[in-house]
């Protein structure tokens, strides 16, 4: 790839305003067949903006898209797909009640006579996509239930099936483990060698320099720079990025461990995961680390009473919780962050202020009813400590950005001042600096002597936080590391079977 040819995408002085707020002001960058090129920037920087016009999701209110130098007028996603651009959103969009085949070739689905669906091609299909991407998914299953990981697996299948000469690529990674994120970039490279262009979207920057060759950065919707890879390094991107130098992404401070807080005593699930025990103390933070699909996110579940457990005991400060008793686990101190934010943590078209403060209606209620002066006074404290970005309290929390939504969703959990957090990715789809500061906000109250347990697929925020690592394999407990001895391959080789059981 020469960046002297001409791009195969072409976007000219795009502007896009929403109100009165310029979400996108004037940005352009070039896509170049043969190239993965990332585009980065702080939440509410303007990256979706710039993802959906390329959608056909949003038209600009000036500036021109164009494609082998022809200008597009993309009047909708399907105008788009026509085109040959297909964008793998950073939240799955799938239809939770077809099969996995019929959302991968949604549209374009084989025919018999007489216009039937051609079922058994349908599923050849897919499942040659699936092949390919080396994953063994059911093309005939409902997608309702599928995990995150799978999720995001089959619009990947989605994209390639459109044979698309543009993918956008928005966080695909922000749910996989690292031998599934291999498993795409060996795709994507593959794909990148056959001519296509990729833009690619990610918080993190391992990821970026081990597959791409350009960078575009943007700030508060306006274009920083545009430079190759090999002229960048991180703490410049960085840099770039949020406009000053980052001291350090995992401030961990040192706290002395005080009383057991969260108890687990073979916690069992059949067919999930089985005899499973931990404890957190006060002042620690205890990260529950596996590849995807190894039963952490089931257990934590399970613990807070939202999963039913068949085996087993939780106790919070030496008091046992009911089973499958949220309500019973919340007035204990519990306080559970989902992973799924969009699913598990938000009503999506509730105002911003409704849900900050879902966990503390009761409290703020008077005479049974909830005044909504008192809800977003309520809201505006923590989004506010959050630094939520959003035009009014009473938007629909729909309308902010993926990683503004994971902050109203942690905002609702930490205004209730649980004794033990548990944070299920806490940090999927957020940018570098906001990473910090919730990393920051887990210190902190860690310090303060909440029992923090954290599931994380990233290894660098792991090893980053933890005080002690529990690494789980196939629905099982089989390592417990301290910090001093954890380290990227310690952790691998016991979530890969290679490592001495606990």
């Amino acid at each position: 790839m020469s960046t002297e040819q001409a791009p195969r995408l072409a976007v000219r002085a795009v502007t896009k305003s929403f109100g009165a707020v310029a979400a996108v002001r004037e940005v352009s960058l070039d896509l170049h067949a043969g190239e993965v090129h990332a585009l980065v920037g702080e939440n509410g920087a303007g990256k979706s903006t710039v993802v959906k016009m390329l959608a056909g999701v949003h038209r600009p209110d000036s500036g021109t898209i164009e494609l082998d130098g022809r200008a597009l007028t993309l009047d909708g996603p399907a105008a788009a797909i026509a085109a040959g651009i297909a964008v793998i959103y950073q939240e799955p969009t799938l239809f939770p009640d077809l099969t996995v085949a019929e959302n991968v070739v949604m549209g374009r689905q084989p025919r018999r006579s007489l216009r039937r669906v051609d079922r058994p091609a349908m599923n050849a299909l897919a499942a040659g996509f699936f092949t390919r991407l080396g994953v063994a998914i059911d093309p005939d299953r409902p997608a309702r239930g599928l995990s995150i990981a799978d999720q995001q697996i089959v619009e990947i299948a989605k994209a390639l099936s459109l044979d698309a000469r543009v993918i956008v690529m928005d966080e695909p990674t922000a749910a996989l483990s690292p031998v599934e994120v291999e498993r795409l970039f060996a795709v994507a490279r593959a794909l990148r060698d056959g001519g296509a262009a990729l833009l690619f979207i990610s918080h993190r920057f391992e990821e970026i320099t081990a597959l791409c060759q350009r960078v575009t950065v943007l700030r508060d919707g306006a274009l920083v720079s545009s430079d190759p890879i090999e002229d960048l390094t991180v703490d410049e991107m960085v840099r770039r990025m949020v406009g000053r130098p980052l001291s350090t992404l995992f401030p961990k401070r040192d706290v002395p461990a005080g009383d057991v807080l969260l108890a687990v005593r073979d916690l069992g699930r059949r067919g999930v995961f089985s005899e499973v025990s931990f404890e957190v103390r006060a002042g620690e933070i205890v990260a529950l680390a596996g590849l995807v699909g190894a039963g952490r996110s089931e257990v934590v579940r399970a613990v807070f009473g939202v999963d039913p457990r068949d085996t087993g005991v939780v106790r919070v400060g030496g008091r046992e919780l009911r089973a499958g008793d949220p309500r019973a686990a919340m007035a204990a101190g519990v306080a559970l962050v989902p992973e799924d934010r969009r699913q598990q943590g938000l009503v999506l078209e509730a105002s911003v202020a409704r849900n900050a403060t879902t966990t503390r209606w009761r409290s703020l209620a008077r005479f049974g009813l909830l005044l909504g002066g008192a809800e977003r006074r309520a809201a505006r404290e923590w989004t506010a400590r959050l630094q939520t970005k959003y035009a009014d309290l009473d938007d629909p929390v729909s309308r902010l950005s993926g990683g503004n939504q994971q902050k109203v969703v942690l905002a609702k959990w930490l205004s209730t001042a649980p004794r033990v957090l548990i944070v299920d990715e806490p940090t999927r789809g957020i940018d570098v600096a906001t990473k910090a500061e919730v990393h920051r906000l887990m210190s902190d109250l860690a310090a303060e002597g909440v029992a923090v347990l954290m599931v994380s697929s990233e290894l660098p925020e792991v090893l980053g936080m933890a005080d002690r690592v529990l690494v789980m394999r196939e629905g099982r407990l089989v390592a417990e590391i301290p910090r001093e001895r954890a380290d990227e391959e310690s952790v691998m080789r016991a979530a890969t079977g290679q490592g001495a059981a606990a």
